[in-house]
């Protein structure tokens, strides 16, 4: 599940990446624009640019942009980094597995399910990047920007 960390962390960089090349952004403008309290966000943020998704810059002329390009930053990665594992249960997870202690793992069928499971978020999130989070369109464009095949 994503947490509110997650979702804060991308619509604040969807945010950063709708703004022109190298543009700053202030966290307060960022907050009230994607309804995110501040101080979680300045956390968030602070999270982000140790791991390389966003730069920042103190003073009058501060704020923060992305640190590199929208469609170079896959959602993969930011969900990993706010969120941790992908996997619903940790004997799925492939970054920070963690054995069952209630079951047999070779004929657990919840674990089968789950590893599925995580397969399938992983597909998409590893996908997809910021610059399409950023371009996804709502109502008739919804089956394009989830690349919906016939």
């Amino acid at each position: 599940m994503l947490t509110k960390k997650g979702k804060y962390g991308l619509k604040a960089l969807v945010h950063l990446a709708r703004l022109p090349v190298g543009q700053l952004a202030f966290v307060g403008d960022i907050a009230t624009g994607n309804n995110i309290p501040k101080k979680f966000l300045d956390a968030i943020l602070g999270e982000l640019r140790n791991a390389g998704f966003v730069q920042s810059r103190k003073g009058k002329e501060g704020g923060y942009r992305l640190a590199r390009p929208a469609d170079e930053i896959k959602v993969g990665h930011v969900v990993r980094v706010l969120d941790g594992p992908l996997a619903p249960i940790p004997c799925a997870s492939r970054t920070r597995y963690q054995r069952c202690e209630d079951c047999n793992e070779a004929t657990c069928q919840v674990r089968h399910l789950m590893l599925e499971v995580r397969q399938a978020i992983a597909e998409v999130l590893d996908q997809r990047s910021l610059a399409e989070m950023r371009d996804i369109v709502s109502g008739d464009d919804f089956s394009v920007a989830l690349k919906i095949q016939a």
